[in-house]
């Protein structure tokens, strides 16, 4: 069984603590209401101050007119830049066209120069085949004066073309001097051919 001082003791805290919570509940509520007050009169010397103070005015408006002006001049440069970049693009692509025509004509005047000079090489070397032709059927003695005459490069030339037995007979009824000379140009050729 508790003791009876400690029951009133008990009583006497929580009598104590009742106290102490509505004090602060006072004392908040004094807060508050102290609080509001300041923040009217803060509000009331707001008010005065705005009336005191004067009327802030709105800048004016831009006026539609020389808005609708300036998009419109804005629009017109814009066009001239389109029209003038179109203009650009279609001397570019002009320029571009003339380009492939004129390297179309180049291409067909290098194949066009190519079977000229196929020709020309194919017309030589039948005027060199008929010319050789005509000195085999000469008599080695008349084609041997006609060879002493002629250059000894060009001699070795139509010798490199003669059957072997004509040049040979040939040969032998030339000079010795020049026989030796067209004899050394046709080595001289054969010289740097590669050998197995």
């Amino acid at each position: 069984m508790k003791h009876p001082n400690a029951h009133r003791s008990a009583q006497k805290r929580g009598a104590s603590s009742a106290l102490m919570v509505l004090t602060g509940l006072f004392f908040l509520a004094g807060l508050s209401r102290l609080g509001l007050g300041v923040a009217e009169v803060i509000a009331a010397e707001n008010d005065v101050a705005q009336v005191d103070a004067p009327i802030a005015q709105d800048p004016p408006a831009p006026d539609p007119g020389d808005l609708f002006q300036s998009l419109r001049a804005r629009e017109a440069r814009l066009q001239q830049m389109e029209e003038s970049l179109e203009q650009r693009a279609e001397e570019l692509r002009q320029a571009e066209a003339d380009i492939r025509a004129q390297l179309e004509q180049l291409a067909q005047a290098e194949e066009r120069l190519l079977q000229t000079l196929a020709l020309t090489e194919s017309a030589a070397e039948d005027d060199v085949a008929r010319l050789t032709a005509v000195y085999e059927h000469m008599k080695p003695q008349q084609a041997a004066e006609l060879f002493s005459q002629m250059d000894v490069q060009f001699a070795a030339g139509f010798f490199a073309r003669l059957r072997p037995d004509f040049a040979g007979a040939v040969m032998a009824a030339l000079d010795p001097m020049t026989a030796y000379s067209i004899s050394a140009v046709l080595a001289g050729r054969n010289a740097n051919t590669p050998r197995d």
